[in-house]
């Protein structure tokens, strides 16, 4: 029996409610940090925010979400000093004047994409995750997009692209790859996605495919995909 799209949507915001409240916890050790954090490391929150995409459904028919489940990505520009060109979540590090990290990612959300925070329903926030290669401690805030609004890449130094993209999709195992880093001998791997947005691909990795990895397998979403088709990183 095929359940209704509202029934659907409503389970997938359940979901995500349920993890948040649950405390996000992530697997230890998180094997995407690559390096070690210095002292002075500085916290900053991304936003996971999660939605309906109107009228354009997900081409891969996923068993474990609607396809209209979308989640909000953009890319980076390619002139940034750190993960250039990288695709990431909206996001960045917590100013003096932030309300911890939701105010922060939902600042940080507004100012890179023009979204309304307003239209933000905050299901609450993950575990605190290490990124060695900027020096942040990095809190996911987890959200639903209860009122969408437009969204654009507003300054282009920051963003060359925001782009909402459904999870079907994101799910899809041939759109899954392994991504190999190799820096000093030495090779890390990060879970990959193949993307296509407004005529445009990216691939997702990294800080960004590893948080989307764990999260879609603690939510049981994941299905069986190939680890050793692999990629190199676009670095």
């Amino acid at each position: 029996m095929t359940t209704p799209p509202e029934a659907a949507r409503a389970s997938a915001r359940a979901q995500l409610a349920t993890l948040a409240r649950d405390g996000g916890a992530w697997p230890e050790p998180w094997r995407h940090a690559v390096g070690t954090l210095r002292p002075d490391a500085r916290d900053a929150a991304v936003l996971l925010l999660f939605g309906v995409l109107d009228g354009v459904p997900a081409e891969h028919p996923g068993a474990a979400v609607p396809a209209d489940l979308d989640v909000l990505l953009l890319a980076r520009a390619t002139t940034l000093g750190h993960h250039p060109g990288q695709v990431a979540f909206p996001g960045g590090r917590l100013e003096p004047d932030d309300d911890g990290p939701v105010g922060g990612a939902l600042r940080e959300a507004e100012e890179e994409t023009g979204l309304d925070p307003g239209g933000v329903e905050v299901l609450g926030t993950l575990g605190r995750l290490p990124v060695p290669v900027s020096n942040h401690v990095v809190t996911p805030v987890l959200g639903w997009w209860a009122r969408p609004t437009p969204v654009r890449a507003v300054d282009a130094a920051e963003s060359a692209h925001v782009f909402r993209v459904p999870v079907a999709d994101l799910l899809d195992p041939g759109r899954r790859r392994t991504v190999t880093v190799r820096r000093d001998r030495r090779v890390h791997k990060s879970p990959g996605f193949l993307v296509e947005a407004d005529g445009r691909e990216h691939l997702v990795w990294g800080f960004t495919g590893g948080i989307l990895d764990a999260l879609f397998d603690r939510l049981g979403w994941t299905e069986p995909w190939d680890r050793t088709r692999t990629l190199d990183a676009p670095l």
